[in-house]
């Protein structure tokens, strides 16, 4: 299945009341396919050639101008009326993966971990090795200590390096058979996202974090150009792909860059006010506060533009958009997202968050830089 564009175009609409309303454009189902395909092709951080392309090829179709830097990103730009004052949109298309860390005399593989996720996330789940000539395999990622008829500690022992591996989709016996396979220490496992579209708006996948954002960045190209929308400032939109691992977006950045705003997943949780339906701004994370002016600019947009939002707090997080303060580029800094439930493990979210993030990105490309 290959995303299409139909040419939609925003549409005015009367309600029982003669209020006009807009109809979202481009519509969320779109935005949702798109997700779909994003997260089905493998990415985990070092890894990410594929899905660049992918998106390169997107928006290449759109005839926006991209360029690739050193470390792999992708770098969109839209000229805008005032090109001494820039900005800066990131979204990171890398994702949680994993290492081959030894091959066991077993024929099963021990795993190292790619981004900040524990081992019991992934227990059970299936998994692609490829090797470094590009040939994959599949599998399924086990404690193990699996089995209840065998192992009298199959509940309580504890999901680690140590326990936990990768049972290969293959007639190996040991090491030496793996190996035969062109198998090696280094070959990069990705999960298997299981992305799903329910009937009511939910949309559940690993890797939505951070690919629903990705998505959401090559829509709003879609409509500035199709829409033929001139932006108040040259607009620089950047695909990262090293977030995971805490490097992903801290170059590249213009010296005309004035603001820097970071789209990536609202953490929910026990004390957070972030959900699944509402757009979430985040306050502070791990790395310190955001800029507090851009907080209150994106918070007025939410309420002059009936966007329903939440500000909230993330205790162990981090973004593009921090790594970019912490390598010492002078800007202002933020950071908005949809909100995505068990993070870094099953994730899941909804087409209402995903709406109302998409709202505030469209008018905040067309508002004012914060004084």
């Amino acid at each position: 299945m290959s995303f299409k564009s139909n040419n939609a175009k925003i549409l005015d609409r009367s309600n029982s009341k003669g209020e006009t309303t807009l109809t979202m454009y481009p519509t969320i189902n779109e935005t949702k396919l798109l997700i779909k395909e994003l997260v089905s092709i493998p990415s985990p951080s070092g890894n990410t050639k594929e899905v660049i392309q992918f998106v390169k090829n997107l928006l290449d179709d759109l005839g926006v101008t991209t360029k690739t830097n050193r470390k792999g990103g992708l770098i969109a730009t839209v000229p805008g009326k005032d090109n001494a004052h820039h900005r800066m949109l990131t979204a990171h298309v890398d994702t949680l993966g994993a290492m081959v860390k030894e091959i066991k005399p077993n024929g099963r593989l021990k795993l190292d971990l790619i981004g900040g996720f524990r081992y019991n996330a992934t227990e059970g789940e299936y998994c692609t090795i490829e090797t470094a000539q590009g040939t994959t395999y599949t599998g399924t990622i086990l404690m193990h200590q699996t089995s209840v008829h065998v192992y009298k500690d199959a509940g309580s022992a504890e999901r680690n390096q140590e326990n936990m591996e990768v049972r290969i989709d293959a007639k190996v016996e040991n090491d030496q058979d793996v190996r035969a396979l062109g198998m090696e220490v280094g070959d990069f496992v990705s999960f298997d996202p299981r992305v799903e579209l329910t009937d009511n708006g939910f949309i559940k996948s690993r890797h939505l974090d951070d690919k629903a954002s990705v998505a959401m960045l090559i829509q709003l190209l879609r409509r500035i150009k199709e829409e033929n929308i001139t932006l108040p400032y040259t607009t620089h939109f950047l695909i990262s792909n090293n977030e995971e691992i805490g490097y992903g977006g801290n170059s590249n950045i213009s010296p005309e860059t004035v603001e820097y705003l970071a789209v990536d997943m609202g953490a929910m949780g026990d004390g957070q006010r972030t959900d699944e339906y509402t757009v979430s701004i985040c306050a502070k994370d791990g790395s310190g506060p955001y800029h507090y002016g851009l907080r209150k600019q994106l918070v007025h947009l939410c309420e002059t533009n009936n966007i329903p939002y939440k500000v909230d707090i993330y205790p162990y997080y981090a973004s593009d958009a921090s790594a970019a303060i912490h390598a010492g580029h002078d800007v202002i800094h933020g950071l908005i997202g949809p909100g995505i439930d068990a993070s870094h493990a099953y994730e899941r979210t909804h087409e209402e968050s995903l709406l109302q993030t998409e709202k505030l990105l469209f008018n905040y490309v067309q508002s004012a830089l914060v004084e």
